[in-house]
């Protein structure tokens, strides 16, 4: 913030100096689409942050939303979540929070599914998920909703904003997983490549918010998949919320004897 006062005062001095400033912005609004491309980027330079995750549906008439939070490590691609399963309708008995470590290849849960061990760990592999865990695990992985932003297709500079007392930019588009998943790195080429198969629809409409340093403050994705259950395809909002960057990550993934091999039945 000491950098930018000191650009206003030397700009007070300088009649260029405005027009440089809009002309950075205008640069932003003239590319979005490269903008968005680079912001997977960006948040691997970042290191790390703290994550806020939402996951919005309707079932049975009744809209439901799942909430998580926790930390990421973009260079080591670990992030660790606890999520919070909604009541059921008649408030009758709450669920345990799920503890959720997530890896490009596998996501762990502990407290998932009646009849594990309470010191076991579920392991699924992410590419073997239809929706490659971008809804499955009740949260997308940060750095997979970075990823799918590689796909932009089409987007919109909407304008300036402010998000949790942080200035940012808004944009506005359409992702295509099938290109998203061409473009992305290490093993969530295979996760985008069985969602882009998966879901509903391949494009993906998203709001994204950026900071002046072009990392990911919120992005919120409108999916669209087709649950075995049913015939038509149910909507999912999933919004992803990053902050406190350089945060300390720790997470360590559960040894072979701890991952349970049974069949997990669902609660």
């Amino acid at each position: 913030m000491a950098v930018a006062g000191l650009v206003a005062s030397v700009c007070a001095g300088a009649a260029g100096c405005a027009g440089s400033g809009a002309a950075a912005e205008g640069g932003r609004a003239a590319d979005p689409v490269g903008t968005l491309h680079r912001a997977a980027d960006t948040l691997v330079g970042a290191g790390s942050s703290k994550a806020r995750t939402s996951m919005e549906m309707a079932t049975g008439g009744t809209r439901v939303t799942i909430r998580g939070e926790g930390v990421y490590d973009y260079r080591h691609r670990l992030g660790r979540l606890k999520v919070m399963l909604p009541q059921d309708p008649a408030g009758e008995s709450r669920h345990r929070p799920i503890t959720e470590l997530l890896t490009p290849e596998a996501l762990f849960m502990k407290n998932r599914g009646a009849g594990v061990p309470a010191d076991k760990w579920v392991r699924v592999a992410t590419a073997s998920l239809s929706d490659g865990n971008l809804v499955t695990g009740g949260a997308t992985d940060p750095l997979a909703a970075a990823e799918v932003l590689r796909g932009t297709r089409t987007a919109t500079y909407v304008g300036r904003t402010e998000l949790a007392g942080t200035a940012v930019r808004h944009y506005r588009g359409t992702a295509d997983l099938t290109v998203a998943a061409r473009n992305a790195t290490g093993g969530n080429r295979a996760s985008l490549a069985a969602a882009a198969k998966g879901f509903a629809t391949a494009r993906v409409p998203f709001d994204a918010y950026l900071d002046d340093q072009g990392r990911i403050r919120k992005v919120r994705y409108r999916f669209s998949f087709v649950n075995g259950q049913r015939e038509r395809a149910v909507a999912v909002a999933s919004t992803t919320l990053l902050y406190g960057f350089g945060a300390a990550v720790d997470v360590r993934l559960p040894a072979s004897r701890d991952i349970y091999a049974g069949r997990v039945a669902e609660e």
